[in-house]
């Protein structure tokens, strides 16, 4: 058995059901339908869009997830899940859609049978990635992250280095001022000074090389 390292208070969390506990987890006794429920779970739960559906061939691409299930054990493990209800299956001349028995799973696959949205027209779903580390400082630091933050933090992650973001989380949370907007202060005076200093170290050795290479330099020691 490979030994797990433990959880990190700076990773992120999915949001799981009651009923899931209350209900499901002392009901299903076959363990692929326990992992591909808890799977369609996680994928659901970070999705964005509207549809939030999987397909097997998306499962199947997962190599992480599928090296602890062969194909016949996420086929019966899927029905299974549809079987019991907890997963829903839409099929239709694009494929099979599995998508999560709650109300906004059931509205979607019905709009899917009706013809209302095409599957085709979905992006294709890939396994959420890790999240970058400057969402991880902003919840820890801050608290719940907002999708229009979520832009501002992305672009500040492009234009700072990881120090600098780690560096001003830091200074933020010890002054407790626990806020973005602190934050993107601090790295932008820190950035300005840093210019200042850079300007300032090159104008002193622009003089220097004016000096030495003007009509002087012949008293000058190189």
């Amino acid at each position: 058995m490979k030994e797990f390292k433990g959880f990190s208070d700076q990773e992120t969390f999915t949001q799981v059901p009651d009923s899931f506990f209350q209900h499901l987890l002392n009901e299903i006794e076959d363990t692929a339908e326990l992992k591909v429920t808890v799977y369609v779970l996680w994928r659901i739960a970070h999705m964005e869009s509207r549809s939030r559906s999987l397909c097997r061939s998306e499962i199947l691409a997962d190599q992480a997830f599928m090296a602890g299930l062969d194909i016949a054990q996420l086929d019966a493990g899927l029905e299974n899940a549809v079987q019991r209800g907890s997963l829903l299956r839409v099929e239709n001349e694009e494929g099979g859609f599995y998508f999560l028995n709650s109300a906004r799973g059931r509205a979607a696959a019905e709009a899917l049978e009706k013809g209302d949205w095409r599957s085709a027209a979905r992006s294709a779903s890939t396994p959420p990635p890790e999240r970058p580390n400057i969402f991880r400082l902003y919840e820890t630091s801050i608290g719940p992250l907002t999708p229009m933050l979520a832009d501002a933090l992305k672009d500040a992650e492009k234009a700072y280095s990881a120090d600098q973001i780690e560096a001003a989380f830091s200074e933020a949370v010890k002054r407790n001022k626990r806020y973005w907007k602190y934050v993107e202060a601090i790295l932008r005076n820190r950035k300005e000074e840093e210019h200042a200093k850079e300007q300032t170290g090159r104008d002193t050795e622009e003089d220097r090389r004016k000096y030495i290479e003007g009509k002087y330099s012949d008293f000058i020691e190189h």
